[in-house]
């Protein structure tokens, strides 16, 4: 699969969703685009036909308020018809705002309530290693999310079992809700601090497709140690005037703003 071209369908399809519907998140949507174009369409071993099959990786989007973006690589990868994207955050329709696995095939954990993602991704790369099953495990988290205290008990957990089947990704593109990540709650040397818990850790431009798709296929790094990719991104990257501002967290682009978005990615 053709993983740029993905990327883009997640942006165009993404932004129609979030305004038909009156979803936000949008900036979020797109930071995080390239990197699950590349894990669905490169990485993951996964059979749509299959949901459920018990040799497939797993991945958890712990940043549930991008989950447009998940939806649409499951819709373009055939696990569920591509209509269902029109219903997306609307009453009667398939797909919540927020990423959700009821009734939903091949998402693994509904999310949202940040911090909790990497917690049950740590545990299920525990379960395949005491099976003995040759799955791995990837969570993508936002940075901002990083804040939360949870995240670092999963951390020393996932060090201390040497889980070399999990791999964290940090969609890293330094805004949080509100503010810049810096303003909020400092997290450098963040590098470090991943280190200095156990983790081999890489970093990554998150927009370069085959930067992406050669550090994703390799793991684990380091026999007996998880990895995290941090993987350097830009808020609202692909519509000029969503990059790096904090306004496109939460803003619904309507009206001339959605045309205006429109016709950027179309052109791209």
């Amino acid at each position: 699969m053709d993983t740029r071209e993905l990327a883009q369908r997640i942006r165009i399809e993404a932004l129609k969703m979030t305004s038909r519907g009156g979803g936000s998140h949008i900036g979020a949507v797109f930071s995080v685009a390239d990197i699950m174009a590349v894990l669905y369409g490169d990485v993951l071993r996964l059979r749509p036909e299959d949901p459920n099959w018990d040799g497939r990786d797993r991945f958890i989007l712990s940043k549930g308020h991008a989950g447009a973006a998940v939806y649409v690589a499951l819709a373009e990868t055939g696990f569920f018809p591509k209509d269902w994207l029109e219903g997306y955050y609307l009453d009667g329709g398939h797909l919540s705002g927020h990423v959700s696995h009821k009734g939903v095939p091949g998402v693994e954990l509904s999310t949202g309530s940040l911090g909790h993602g990497l917690s049950v991704a740590a545990g299920r790369a525990y379960a395949g290693k005491l099976a003995q099953k040759p799955f791995r495990v990837f969570c993508v988290l936002s940075d901002g999310e990083c804040d939360e205290g949870s995240n670092w008990e999963a951390i020393l957990f996932a060090a201390h079992h040497c889980l070399d089947n999990l791999a964290a990704i940090v969609d890293f593109n330094k805004i949080q809700s509100l503010a810049p990540v810096e303003d909020t709650l400092r997290l450098e040397p963040f590098a470090d601090k991943w280190r200095a818990f156990g983790w081999s850790v890489v970093e990554v431009d998150g927009h370069d497709h085959e930067a992406l798709k050669q550090v994703l296929a390799n793991i684990p790094k380091t026999f007996s140690r998880p990895t995290v990719f941090l993987a350097h991104t830009t808020k609202g990257k692909g519509v000029s005037f969503m990059e790096n501002t904090v306004l496109w967290h939460y803003r619904v682009a309507k009206g001339e703003e959605f045309e205006a978005a429109m016709k950027e990615l179309e052109q791209a």
